[in-house]
């Protein structure tokens, strides 16, 4: 009996042991579905202020950033920015009407909803299913820009279209960046006041949803802490 009760002991030790292992190895494991952080970075406008490139006049951008992460591939973004845009006709190869020369800046609001993809299933766990620290994506969406002007506030639908790439740094903390261009259904995004039609028509020419729009491109770098323990029922989702 007396031995009996040594291996009956033992064996309780073993398996205390065991889940001891288990419960470290899972809380080790452990995969989170949401992410909330900042981004900082910098926002350029296109119009007739700018016709061509994509990265002139930067200006400094910010905000806040929701993620949830539907699982390795998928992810639903929102977010809240804050920017500055700005435009000079002056040295420019497009001739205005009477050589006239314009600039224009003014601050601007963007509240978005983006769709994420990622080319690598993206986790720091589980590599037995593949998945990658590092993944680069591509994102669209829709988002609300608003930018007060003297007297005239700008307010639109924007279409984003961008690519970024998102590092794991550690357990429950990402970086990423990403580079989005927000199409306007509008050209009077540079048109600060009613009286300001210079850059909102100087050609006299007549707008359809896709021409003589303006643009504005943002490049932002973010950092994300991750929280919501995911369902392991769903982890290979």
């Amino acid at each position: 009996m007396i031995f009996a009760s040594i291996h009956i002991k033992e064996k309780i030790k073993v398996l205390t042991l065991i889940l001891c292992l288990v419960s470290c190895a899972v809380a080790t494991a452990q995969e989170y579905r949401y992410e909330l952080g900042g981004m900082a970075g910098a926002s350029m406008y296109m119009g007739d202020a700018n016709q061509s490139s994509l990265t002139k006049g930067w200006n400094p951008a910010g905000g806040v950033v929701f993620r949830n992460n539907l699982n390795f591939r998928w992810a639903i973004k929102a977010n809240l920015l804050m920017g500055k845009v700005s435009g000079n006709t002056a040295n420019f190869d497009n001739v205005y009407p009477n050589k006239t020369q314009i600039s224009f800046d003014r601050m601007f609001y963007e509240l978005g909803g983006h769709i994420e993809f990622n080319f690598l299933p993206y986790s720091d766990k589980y590599s037995y299913l593949g998945t990658s620290k590092i993944s680069p994506y591509l994102l669209t969406g829709l988002g609300l820009t608003m930018a007060p002007g003297d007297g005239r506030t700008f307010f639109g639908i924007n279409f984003p279209l961008g690519i970024g790439v998102k590092y794991k740094l550690k357990n429950k903390l990402n970086i990423g960046a990403e580079f989005v261009s927000h199409r306007l259904f509008s050209d009077s995004f540079d048109a600060r006041s009613y009286g300001d039609i210079t850059l909102e028509d100087p050609y006299s020419i007549k707008s359809g949803i896709f021409k003589n729009k303006d643009w504005y491109n943002t490049f932002l770098i973010s950092i994300t802490w991750e929280f919501g323990i995911r369902d392991y029922r769903c982890i290979g989702d």
